[in-house]
This record gives C-alpha cells, structure tokens and sequence, in this order.
C-alpha cells in the first residue's frame, strides 16, 4: 500500500505540473513543473515520507527505460540536426561536464567529510 500511495503521489504532482503547464501556455515541460512542484513541498515539508521513498527508490531500477524515448525521437529529427552538428556535439559535451561538476561539487558540499589519516593504535 505505501508503494501504490507513492507512486499516486508522483502522478499527482506529474498530473499537477502538466494541467499548469497547459494553462498557461508555458514552453516547459509539464513533467519539470511537477518536479518543481514537488521540491517545493518537500522543501516545505522538511522530510521525505517512506512511500514516496519507496516508490522513488522503485522508479530509479528502471530509469534508463523512462529516459529512451525521449532519446529515440531524436533519431527522427536527423534531417533537421545535421547541419548543427557542431552545436549538438558541443552542447554534449558541455552540459556532461557541468552537470558532473555540479554533482561533484554537491557532494563535496553537503556529505560528510570521512577522516582521510589513518589512526595508529
């Protein structure tokens, strides 16, 4: 029941996100609205609750599925990219390399530090 109660929860918000993305006409995905959304009243919330974790933790084994289609319609609008290759490919490489960095600094930030001497008893 707490699997079913977190994944009526994440299609709430995704429902939520696409209803505001479509009344007022905005060039953003209803997905990421939801996402927004949902950071907000976690924010506000303070805490994650164990179903929402649990069916996040679910969702996350099948994440590569969730993100092919997106890159399979890609491979319809060849025709229309090829002459922005050097764009794309640039693009590619930036964005990997920021989000990476972003990610690394992140962690840096908020995990906690491990002590990096070895104790000699």
């Amino acid at each position: 029941m707490l699997l079913l109660r977190g994944f009526l929860l994440l299609t709430g918000f995704f429902l939520l996100g696409e209803s505001i993305a479509f009344v007022f006409d905005w060039p953003v995905s209803g997905g990421v609205v939801g996402m927004i959304l949902m950071t907000l009243f976690l924010m506000l919330r303070g805490r994650v609750s164990e179903d929402l974790g649990m069916a996040s933790q679910s969702l996350i084994a099948f994440l590569t599925m969730l993100i092919m289609p997106g890159v399979v319609g890609i491979y319809f609008l060849g025709e229309e990219l090829a002459g922005q290759w050097l764009a794309i490919a640039g693009s590619l490489v930036i964005g990997t390399l920021l989000s990476v960095l972003t990610t690394l600094w992140l962690m840096a930030r908020f995990m906690p530090r491990a002590d990096r001497e070895p104790t000699h008893d």
